[in-house]
């Protein structure tokens, strides 16, 4: 049985001797529920050691404190505690007992509290201490403290292990497959037997087996192959899961019960052809993403993650890399029933450091069993496709004679081929012949970062051979949403070198969202497109990023705090370039037209549009014809260079003559008016659940105002509070955490969440000049 471990915790930021002890008086401590990010709560900070590249914000040394009973029924039980992540270095205590350490801030950990436990009215006390006091340790924002889920989880004598079950599908087709299971049990002796039950969506039994007079030791695998007829297929489109129920039967009588959902496909990474999944020829069109959820910080939430994934498949993006470190397990359930393509990676540095107090320092204690220890938890998701051991590792520069990158290397693909068949990969920013991780030929993929010069299979094969080619990472677009420099065919590459300061940058450290903005080692959208586009042996690729995020807003120093890089800005809303992705990678038919139409009198102004399933697009202003316009050759907008005169300007798609679609922007007035729009009207009255509510300065007609910047005023009453707040400037100094936030470029967030009980949640938004606005949401 596995227990939700995240409420009623006390919490001190700072040192405080002998706060392991059971006894110790934590009264005065801030009361909250986990998962918790103190880092977001704290001001932005020129001075904070972990720079802008962490985000400005401050890390240090936190305690967490739990105190428990436990009924006098659990005696004879095994119970464990388990942690999604503690970032980072963290100790546990269970009534004043080390159970142990782990410095890797991303990776999942249990302990067997079973030793120290005490039962009936007597109390019980776990204790975390959580240490990012050295810093810098990362090279974007990491987030301080438990930020991920923590289990209690209670088991009888004879029980399927820690991640103990094993799912493939050696063999599939549209007719038949075979499941293999493989079950590790763990316990204290005697004999058992255990049945596997496969249950479809429905929740139907399709297969049954058991095995009898299994002798449990200390660990006993057993192994069970299934033959399932007309298997329904895990895809992108139809990410059909399975259950896999498993029952161990202790004379007679069922001690434990396991359920591992799976997804039964199959797949292929063709070295001419690319990927293929189901048999079916797929592009894999990606983002990366840090763990970051904006406004939230790094606490791990459900909703958030799933709004990202929501937000990412309307754009026509099917792949998820999960840089540069073991994601939530959250993450990878949604990805599965989402159906998204993952590569779930590893680690951002060997022995290598990239940064001062980074895990190379711990890396030869641990990589070995942090790797073992992600493989196992990760392995059964259907949307796992590749594991990455490493991106942009320091080692692929070794010198001639070094083989320590070399055999890291080799011992973590022994690691992984013990545990799973998943192809490997090295995200790899040196593409030249020098490479040691590429030279050696020990990953089954090549991988590379940016150089879309050097994407052509000849040149790739030439140098690697004939292995399968995919882009781990592309692009570092850099762009302000909503802000637009002109001419949009002037290139800015900013900094001139990657090791240079930025310099002719704007004085408001803003970026155009043209796509003529980009840094020297990456390139605009459209020019990686027309590359991943243009080969088939690209099997896909991953574009940096998804989301802006917390941290490295390269090429900017201070005040800039967070990236430049998304699709999307940190506050969830698309920028310009959302809408090329969706031109190229949806059916339904769009047309995007851009920017917005309040400028000087008489000025020049480049008006682009993306569109799909048209032949052209014809563009007037105040009714007067701009002229048509037709993508030719790999062309992925048009552009129509005009002069601005206040009023309207509309685009109009047509396809054999017939409209497929029409856009139109009108010049705003004056901020008038607050609209208030959530994503979900009801919530679930559990305490996590989330309703993101976008807030809109616009006009008296209802025209989205294009540079407001009013601060606007939240007040909330009933079943919910204000979780977070932000508006996507990658400047300000607002914190995350308050009650009110300014608009930028006309919008911003707020966040509601539930208190945990059922009941009507009203927010009001106000600001001075401008007519108030209030929403109802529901949580249920």
């Amino acid at each position: 049985m596995r227990e939700d471990f995240d409420r009623n915790w006390t919490f001190n930021l700072g040192n405080v001797s002998r706060a392991e002890d059971a006894s110790f008086n934590d009264a005065s401590w801030r009361k909250l529920n986990l998962p918790h990010d103190w880092s977001i709560e704290l001001p932005f900070d020129s001075t904070s050691p972990t720079g802008t590249g962490g985000g400005a914000l401050r890390g240090g040394l936190g305690w967490y404190r739990k105190t428990f009973t436990l009924p006098a029924t659990d005696k004879g039980k095994n119970i464990f505690i388990d942690f999604d992540g503690v970032y980072c270095n963290s100790e546990v205590f269970i009534n004043g007992h080390s159970l142990g350490v782990r410095p890797n801030g991303y990776i999942s950990f249990r302990y067997d509290l079973t030793p120290y436990l005490k039962f009936g009215n007597e109390k019980n006390v776990i204790a975390v201490k959580v240490d990012n006091s050295q810093q810098p340790n990362s090279r974007w924002y990491s987030g301080s403290g438990i930020y991920r889920n923590v289990w209690l989880v209670k088991t009888n004598s004879i029980y399927v292990d820690n991640w103990g079950t094993y799912i493939n599908t050696p063999s599939v087709s549209s007719t038949r497959a075979t499941v293999n299971i493989t079950t590790t049990l763990s316990g204290t002796g005697g004999y058992c037997d255990v049945t596997t039950a496969i249950l479809n969506k429905e929740g139907k039994a399709v297969a049954v087996q058991t095995q009898k007079n299994l002798h449990v030791g200390a660990l006993q695998t057993t192994r069970q192959v299934f033959s399932l007829q007309t298997p329904v297929l895990w895809s992108i489109e139809n990410p059909y899961l399975y259950k896999a129920v498993t029952k161990v039967i202790s004379n007679g009588k069922t001690v434990d019960e396991y359920t591992t959902p799976f997804g039964i496909r199959s797949y292929q990474f063709d070295v001419d052809k690319g990927f293929f999944l189901n048999g079916k020829k797929v592009k894999i069109v990606g983002v990366c993403n840090h763990h970051d959820l904006g406004c939230l910080g790094t606490a791990i939430n459900t909703r958030a993650l799933e709004r990202q994934l929501q937000i990412m498949k309307g754009m026509g993006i099917n792949g998820i890399r999960t840089s540069h470190n073991p994601p939530a397990p959250e993450l990878l359930d949604l990805c599965d029933k989402m159906g998204f393509i993952v590569m779930d990676e590893a680690f951002d540095m060997w022995k290598r450091s990239k940064s001062k107090y980074d895990y190379s320092n711990d890396f030869d204690e641990w990589y070995k069993k942090d790797l073992k220890d992600q493989i196992l938890r990760d392995r059964n998701h259907p949307s796992v496709f590749i594991w990455s051991v490493g991106n942009e590792i320091q080692e692929q520069w070794a010198k001639e004679g070094d083989t320590a990158g070399t055999a890291y290397l080799r011992e973590m693909q022994q690691i992984v081929r013990s545990l799973d068949d998943r192809p490997t990969v090295t995200a790899n920013n040196e593409v030249r012949s020098m490479n040691r991780l590429l030279q050696s030929g020990i990953n089954e993929l090549v991988g590379y970062n940016y150089h879309h010069g050097d994407w052509p299979p000849d040149s790739v094969t030439q140098k690697w051979g004939r292995k399968p080619f995919i882009v781990t990472e592309s692009v570092s677009a850099l762009q302000t949403r909503g802000h637009y420099d002109m001419p949009s065919d002037s290139m800015r590459i900013w900094p001139q070198r990657w090791d240079l300061p930025v310099a002719n940058a704007n004085p408001d450290l803003t970026c155009s969202a043209y796509e003529n903005c980009f840094t020297p080692w990456g390139s605009s959208h459209e020019a990686t497109l027309k590359m991943f586009l243009k080969y088939e042996s690209i099997s896909g690729m991953y574009v940096w990023t998804g989301f802006d995020y917390i941290g490295e807003p390269t090429p900017y120093p201070w005040p800039a705090r967070s990236s430049y890089f998304g699709i999307v800005d940190l506050a969830g809303f698309p920028k310009d370039a959302y809408y090329l992705y969706q031109s190229l990678f949806t059916t339904q038919n769009m047309l995007h037209l851009f920017p917005h139409w309040n400028w000087q009198p008489g000025q020049v102004v480049d008006m682009w549009a993306y569109y799909n399933n048209a032949d052209e697009v014809e563009l007037f202003i105040n009714g007067k014809s701009q002229g048509v316009k037709r993508k030719t050759g790999d062309e992925l907008h048009v552009m129509w260079r005009v002069t601005y005169e206040q009023g309207r300007v509309e685009a109009v798609s047509r396809k054999d003559g017939k409209v497929i679609a029409s856009k139109t922007i009108k010049t705003a007035g004056a901020p008038a008016k607050i609209v208030l729009q959530a994503d979900r009207s009801a919530i679930q009255a559990n305490g996590k659940d989330l309703s993101f509510v976008t807030v809109k300065v616009v006009d008296k007609d209802g025209n989205l105002v294009p540079d407001a910047a009013n601060n606007i005023q939240f007040t909330i009453a009933g079943a919910g509070v204000i979780a977070g707040v932000d508006n996507g400037s990658q400047t300000s100094m607002e914190s995350f955490k308050a009650s009110e936030r300014k608009t930028f470029n006309g919008l911003c967030l707020a966040v509601v969440q539930s208190t945990g009980k059922p009941g009507s949640i009203k927010l009001q938004a106000k600001s001075a000049g401008l007519a108030p606005a209030t929403i109802d949401i529901i949580a249920k």
